[in-house]
């Protein structure tokens, strides 16, 4: 490690990422430890984070937030670099990281993530520049308890880095969508406990909206084929999510 350098944890949730996980690791190589927090993996994911150098926990699951804060707790260093296991280090990021931690000024740096989906890395619309806040000094931030779409909380500033965060999912597209149908019904949840509502309006413009927002105004189309299909799920995401939270509502109104 660099003495100028201050030290860096990778942390990373694993539940069966065997087949993606050693990419993710060896483009982490740079970093002065790597925890790896996995739920129960049968792929031999723990044997394989072991074997390329990670320390392993094995702890039931959480939820996503709480689990994300669960390996940032564990980590030995205080500055930590957070990651899923299909995502990768670009090496114009990793040099961009290692400049930040020579004399952090900011709590915290977001950089952006390029998604790789049906075989082309996005570039526009929904999928890019996908800003996502990763590293992070732990004593000034920390994952929100949110079962779905968590996120790192801080108080303090936030920097931008180059280099991009490449998330390259290698998931068909029958898995894709079972687990996007597994989201909106978290995120129905969540939007009910805090108590918002679902309306006819809303599950009528939401999808519609959102298409504009990201197809033309993101210019999505430039992304071909693979940019359509992203952006038309997400518009049906927002469809489902509002129609799980109408569905409830109705259910709960007949209870009383």
């Amino acid at each position: 490690m660099p003495a100028t350098r201050q030290p860096l944890s990778v942390a990373i949730i694993t539940l069966n990422a065997a087949s993606q996980l050693a990419a993710c690791l060896q483009s982490v190589r740079f970093a002065d430890e790597v925890v790896v927090v996995d739920s129960g993996s049968t792929d031999g994911t723990p044997a394989l984070a072991e074997r390329l150098g990670a320390r392993v926990i094995q702890h039931d699951w959480l939820g996503f937030g709480p689990q994300k804060q669960f390996a940032v707790d564990a980590a030995h260093h205080d500055w930590v670099l957070c990651l899923d296991a299909d995502e990768r280090v670009s090496p114009e990021l990793q040099a961009a990281i290692e400049i930040a931690l020579k004399s952090p000024s900011t709590a915290a740096f977001r950089f952006p993530r390029c998604n790789r989906f049906l075989g082309r890395y996005l570039r526009h619309g929904e999928g890019y520049p996908d800003w996502s806040l990763r590293l992070f000094d732990r004593r000034q931030a920390r994952w929100s308890d949110d079962a779905v779409h968590e996120k790192v909380e801080t108080n303090g500033r936030v920097a931008d880095l180059t280099g991009d965060l490449l998330h390259d999912s290698a998931e068909s597209l029958a898995a894709y969508l079972t687990k996007q149908n597994r989201y909106t019904t978290l995120a129905a949840e969540m939007a009910l406990a805090a108590g918002k509502r679902a309306s006819v309006g809303r599950i009528a413009f939401s999808p519609l909206v959102r298409f504009i927002k990201f197809y033309f105004i993101r210019q999505g189309f430039r992304d071909g084929l693979p940019g359509l299909i992203h952006i038309a799920i997400g518009c049906f995401n927002s469809f489902m999510k509002y129609s799980k939270m109408l569905e409830r509502q109705q259910s709960d109104a007949a209870l009383r």
